[in-house]
């Protein structure tokens, strides 16, 4: 059964509430009408990256429940996961016995030695620098075995994450039969995690190599689709790789899309967003807020370096307790073109600018997936990042059941969910998407279907909102109220 057209939470295992059962629980008491999937981050033994170091798939960490836990939730809404195709967690079983074994270890063509890599052992500086990374470190690590000796090996991301290599047999083997496993769930999609890193060839960037990335794809899309499982490749990066992905058929991202409503929103002009909602893929995901920050390099090229700056300094000031250094090395920022803040306070906790946002958003092509802070309108969580010295962890609160019944009183909150709601229920938006035409303070944006229509006229001076649409029973037109 296909992904409905209806709105996604993205949210941890143990976010809101302690775990997967009090997590069901939330769903269902306070966000069945505005919530129909869930994309559930990783909840598989982990040992960094809040889940994305995964030691196996074979089962759920049991701080958060069981398969029977995941399998109820999966029930009740349509269920994303992740797959973290790039890399396994240097305390599998799989790394672990290579690093006690080397070379005589059944698993250690798995992995990517610099000896593997080049010939003579040896990369030079100038074609690591070539490497694609988001770490202001070079691409590996050294690790030492039992009897002392010393072994480059790939590693993109945390020292925890250790890249798998493909052309391996092995790789293939392992990764075929977590797949099945995963698949064999029922999901309505697995994202494959950071896809555009595997695939390596020294002297190259090591991103997104083509046509070796298309036949990787068709690879873990083929395990996948026997089980009607849709695959969402996630690349962060230029707008052109969601062309790309989109061209091919294949399920993308916008993450485009929230630099250019703050933009929009901070300039009060919507010819930049609407130069974007003209050529977007239409078969992709739409998001606002993620589990990390809001990404910069996605835009470049529909905004230019002027505009960019200027939305990054206005997210600063809008987001008045964020401090440039919660993005910096200093609070080990993964990904040095991520600015990290909460979608509401990059509005100044403006209930109007953000039910705006939350307006564009849902009227744009592709489904809306909404972060867990988000959907609470959740502020920048500063005493958590100064505790933890972690940038992403500003949004990442962890919510009580108690806190959330809280936050559910607020009415900017009230006001999204009954905006959630009506995107959810509208058949209009499975429809036609169009921009009317206005002027460059005002944003029209219209769905119709058969005989339903719905136009919501977005005024970026004032961040009013006026959605008016048609009820083909009673033969008039309707305004809702955002």
């Amino acid at each position: 059964m296909a992904l409905k057209n209806k709105i996604q939470l993205i949210v941890y295992p143990d976010s809101m509430g302690t775990n997967l059962a009090e997590l069901h629980y939330a769903l269902r008491k306070y966000f069945s009408k505005a919530v129909y999937g869930v994309h559930l981050l990783p909840f598989y033994p982990s040992s960094s990256d809040r889940g994305f170091a995964p030691i196996s798939y074979d089962e759920v960490d049991p701080i958060f429940g069981t398969w029977d836990d995941i399998e109820k939730i999966g029930k009740d809404f349509d269920l994303i996961i992740d797959f973290m195709v790039n890399h396994v967690s240097r305390q599998s079983l799989f790394f672990q016995d290579y690093i006690e074994k080397g070379p005589a270890s059944e698993y250690a063509d798995m992995f990517l030695s610099f000896d593997k890599l080049h010939p003579e052992g040896w990369i030079s500086d100038e074609d690591l620098e070539k490497v694609y990374t988001r770490k202001p470190r070079p691409p590996y690590q050294v690790i030492e075995r039992p009897n002392g000796s010393l072994e480059k090996i790939w590693c993109t991301f945390d020292q925890e994450q250790i890249d798998l290599d493909y052309n391996s047999p092995k790789t293939r083997e392992v990764m075929r039969k977590f797949l099945i496993r995963l698949s064999r769930n029922r999901p309505k999609m697995i994202r494959l995690d950071a896809i555009a890193y595997i695939t390596i060839e020294i002297g190259t960037n090591c991103f997104f190599l083509e046509p070796r990335i298309w036949e990787l794809l068709d690879w873990f899309n083929d395990y996948a689709s026997a089980f009607d499982t849709e695959i969402l490749p996630e690349v962060h990066e230029h707008y052109s790789y969601q062309l790309k992905l989109a061209k091919k058929g294949y399920w993308c991202y916008d993450f485009a899309l929230p630099m250019l409503v703050l933009h929009a929103l901070y300039t009060h002009k919507s010819k930049k967003l609407k130069s974007w909602l003209r050529k977007c893929p239409k078969k992709q995901i739409t998001t606002l807020d993620t589990h990390d920050g809001i990404g910069v390099v996605d835009v470049v090229g529909l905004l230019d370096q002027d505009e960019i700056d200027l939305t990054i300094e206005e997210l600063y000031k809008q987001g008045s307790n964020v401090k440039k250094a919660y993005s910096g090395p200093d609070y080990q920022n993964l990904d040095i073109y991520q600015v990290n803040c909460t979608y509401y306070s990059a509005l100044g906790c403006n209930d109007d600018a953000y039910i705006t946002a939350r307006t564009i958003q849902f009227f744009s092509p592709g489904i809306p997936q909404v972060y867990y802070v988000g959907i609470l309108a959740g502020e920048n969580d500063i005493e958590q990042v100064e505790k933890t010295k972690l940038g992403r962890n500003i949004n990442r609160h962890n919510y009580s059941l108690e806190e959330i019944k809280k936050e559910m009183q607020k009415p900017v909150v009230q006001r999204l969910l009954r905006l959630m709601e009506f995107r959810n229920n509208y058949p209009a938006f499975n429809g036609q998407f169009n921009i009317l035409k206005t002027n460059g303070n005002k944003l029209f944006l219209n769905w119709t279907q058969n005989k339903y229509q719905v136009t919501a006229r977005i005024d970026l001076n004032n961040f009013s909102v006026k959605i008016t649409y048609s009820d083909p029973i009673a033969l008039r037109d309707v305004d809702f109220i955002a």
